[in-house]
């Protein structure tokens, strides 16, 4: 590697050649704004907030995408010329935005207005043309506000890194405007729900359908049993709304929020995951030995469902037809949890902490409850859950641990490592592999499907059965192994797909850390670790292995597989248009 000598500010530094300006400020503490700025995403240096002086260039550079290709290279990125071009810049941008920030729902999260702060700029400095845009409110899972919007295009690189593109900048000039085609609403084009676009969006342009309101309704209300239950992720994230290190494990203080919250029961879905994986594999099981569609494709990711639907409707037989963790715990809250306590399922409100927007999709999806009722009722995200214990003013960082309520409150670590790319293939090869062998394997970490690789790949031999699997995450990596099934190039009998980038714990909903902190942290992996310490201390660890499944098993359901778990626990899915 070809190292280059160079000043930043007049001090000496050693870099990488072609390193760009941005990474190698990074390097020695010297931050540079950005606005648009998405590290191998949208590196397009748009919004001239980075824009920094190299001795000897004609004009100011940004910082983002130029690179330090030879020795001796002088950088300035704090001179008053400098700062002066940023405050106006900003300045610009806030002559047509929607400056009504205190009911902004990124009021105090928001990179637009942090920077306004930082560089004292005057908000009335410069008026252009007000445009008033309609807001989009057409789906269940987001709303879109053009007003807010300061064309970065981080929300169409994003989209187009999951494969689907179905917003762009429209028109040219003043009338430039980010939107689906021909300006239909997103309700009218194959968005798949993801929420990628909610969490890298600088200001409240996207931001997810806030449903605490109802949340907080159905607490209130006497006549209403409100049960909550919480996604193996959460635990992982929630803390960093709080101001907590990224990847910090607040298991504890999240039930001791939920219950001060004055939710009846909390939950844990990692019980959910547990059923899919008992359900899944003897799913699995029965396709390999008795000729069944392969490979199969696990089904616990609504986004990645809604894409099949959309893009690869031919290979909806691959799919498992497994509700997901969120589908199977509000099933068995409607059902085995109303009998065992004696209450009517129609005066049960079950609410989902979710890292996923998609999941508000899904709840709504046919086929996904009976007798007139959702499985689930209301899904949150863990932004709103934060939103929530701040509401209630409840000292989250303060508060001590508490644990989750009986009956579906036991959670195995194969469940917890279900909110990272690769946890539910290992969670599922943890019980394949026991059941086939009959045996309780003592070796059951699965390392090489584990980690952050496009796609991640191994041959497992089982029982005699060489089980050949394949992990990826984010839809650009999905339509790469779908391409090769239908083409039947695919060796693989069990895929798992995940549709955000990373698994759950880089999901739509998920707590918005800014440029500056998503571009040189290592979110997916600090999070991810949070989950597999988690399943290191856990007490059981395989989902076969909780003694509350093998309750629900007993005495309600009867086996894995069963005409009653069918009932209950699978799904259908339905061919989608693209538009």
């Amino acid at each position: 590697m070809e190292m280059l000598n160079i000043k930043i500010n007049g001090k000496d530094y050693s870099v990488a050649k072609n390193t760009t300006i941005l990474e190698a400020c990074h390097q020695f503490g010297i931050k540079i704004p950005t606005l648009c700025y998405l590290k191998e995403i949208n590196e397009i240096g748009a919004c001239r907030m980075c824009l920094c002086e190299v001795k000897g260039a004609r004009s100011l550079v940004a910082a983002c995408v130029y690179p330090i290709d030879r020795e001796g290279t002088e950088i300035f990125t704090n001179t008053p010329e400098i700062r002066k071009y940023r405050k106006t810049n900003l300045e610009l941008l806030l002559s047509n935005h929607d400056k009504k920030c205190l009911s902004c729902p990124r009021n105090d999260n928001c990179e637009l207005q942090q920077l306004c702060l930082e560089y004292g700029v005057d908000e009335e400095k410069f008026q252009g043309e007000e445009t008033h845009y309609e807001q989009d409110k057409s789906t269940l899972h987001l709303v879109r506000n053009n007003n807010k919007c300061i064309l970065c295009r981080r929300c169409v690189a994003a989209c187009k890194n999951q494969y689907v593109s179905v917003i762009g900048a429209n028109n040219r000039g003043f009338d430039t405007v980010v939107s689906c085609a021909f300006d239909k609403d997103l309700n009218s084009v194959a968005c798949v729900s993801c929420g990628q676009c909610t969490v890298v969006c600088p200001t409240g342009a996207l931001v997810e359908r806030d449903d605490t309101a109802k949340v907080f309704e159905a607490i209130a209300d006497p006549k209403k049993h409100v049960v909550v239950h919480t996604a193996p992720s959460i635990r992982a994230t929630l803390g960093e709304c709080f101001g907590m290190p990224i990847g910090t494990n607040v298991t504890g203080k999240m039930v001791t929020a939920l219950k001060m919250l004055g939710f009846d029961k909390v939950f844990d879905t990692n019980f959910g995951a547990d059923l899919t994986i008992m359900e899944e594999g003897t799913e699995f099981i029965d396709r390999v030995k008795n000729g069944g569609t392969l490979p199969m494709i696990t089904s616990c990711s609504p986004g990645w469902i809604k894409f099949c639907e959309h893009y690869y409707p031919d290979l909806i037989p691959h799919l498992s037809t497994c509700k997901s963790p969120q589908q199977m715990q509000g099933s068995m809250i409607k059902s085995y949890y109303a009998e065992k306590v004696g209450i009517d399922p129609k005066d049960i409100v079950v609410v989902s902490v979710m890292p996923c927007v998609a999941k508000k999709f899904e709840i709504k999806r046919d086929d996904q409850g009976r007798d007139g009722m959702q499985d689930n009722d209301i899904s949150i995200t863990t932004r709103e859950l934060a939103k929530m214990i701040k509401t209630a003013g409840i000292q989250f960082t303060e508060l001590e641990d508490g644990e989750f309520d009986p009956i579906m409150g036991i959670g195995t670590g194969a469940g917890t490592i279900f909110g990272a790319s690769g946890g539910v293939m290992e969670a599922a090869l943890r019980t394949v592999a026991d059941k086939l062998t009959g045996q309780d394997l003592e070796k059951f970490e699965y390392h090489e499907v584990r980690g952050m690789d496009d796609v991640k790949e191994a041959t497992y031999n089982v029982a005699g059965i060489d089980v050949k699997v394949a992990v990826t995450s984010g839809l650009k990596n999905a339509a790469k192994l779908l391409d090769d099934i239908r083409a039947g190039k695919s060796e693989y009998q069990f895929i798992e797909v995940m549709c955000c980038p990373g698994g759950c714990i880089n999901g739509g909903g998920q707590p918005i850390q800014p440029g500056h902190v998503r571009n040189f942290t290592d979110l997916k992996a600090k999070r991810a670790e949070a989950l597999y310490d988690d399943d290191r201390n856990l007490p059981f660890r395989k989902s076969h292995d909780n003694p509350e499944i093998k309750a629900i098993y007993d005495e309600y359901l009867g086996e894995p597989g069963s005409h009653k778990a069918h009932e209950l626990l699978h799904t259908s899915y339905v061919e989608r248009k693209k538009y």
